[in-house]
């Protein structure tokens, strides 16, 4: 299609086009070229460099292992000074050893000696037998000489003892009352030593 420059001037070009006419002034034709230039511009303007996308950090999986072992805590320092003591430490209280056994030859002159105790008692005891045997012995034949003697003599005061015998048992709580029969029983006494003292002579 051919465009016929009609006229340029007054700042308008008029351009023919067919039957129909076109003008175009020439703040329109910079302005279309300042479009231009801007598109030129635009077309070499470096493109930005893409910014590396930055990824959300993902902690690594951890698996199930050997639980970890915390070590245990440095022990502080002892402060400049005192030195550091240990703590007490507390026994349990244990009863006192026995005593050592006797030596072999303790134990031979214990048993030796206990063995002579031993014999001596046996000996008193049969000792004491005899001595027992002997008197009872004794008894019998001093008591069956006695009742084979022709004749013997009665004990004498025999009824006023006999009578005051009686006579503290009644009166107990009051033995004064016995004083007659204390006088008879003293006087049949002295009677019965008088009758007697000739027969010795």
């Amino acid at each position: 299609m051919a465009i016929d420059m009609l006229a340029i001037g007054a700042g308008h070009i008029s351009a023919a086009m067919g039957d129909y006419t076109i003008q175009i002034s020439t703040k329109l034709i910079d302005q279309l070229a300042r479009d231009d230039e801007k598109v030129k511009r635009k077309a070499r303007k470096p493109k930005p460099k893409k910014k590396p996308t930055v990824q959300p950090h993902e902690e690594p999986l951890e698996f199930p292992s050997e639980p970890k072992t915390t070590s245990p805590a440095p022990a502080p320092a002892p402060a400049p000074g005192w030195p550091l003591q240990p703590p007490p430490m507390f026994l349990p209280v244990t009863p006192a050893p026995p005593p050592p056994p006797a030596t072999m030859p303790e134990v031979e002159a214990i048993r030796s000696i206990l063995k002579e105790s031993g014999a001596v008692l046996e000996k008193l005891e049969k000792q004491e037998a005899g001595a027992r045997q002997e008197l009872s012995k004794r008894a019998k034949e001093l008591h069956d000489k006695e009742f084979k003697l022709p004749y013997q003599d009665p004990m004498p005061c025999t009824q006023e003892r006999a009578g005051c015998l009686e006579c503290y048992k009644t009166n107990a709580k009051d033995p004064l009352k016995c004083a007659e029969a204390v006088k008879r029983f003293e006087a049949c006494a002295r009677m019965a030593v008088k009758a007697a003292a000739p027969k010795a002579d």
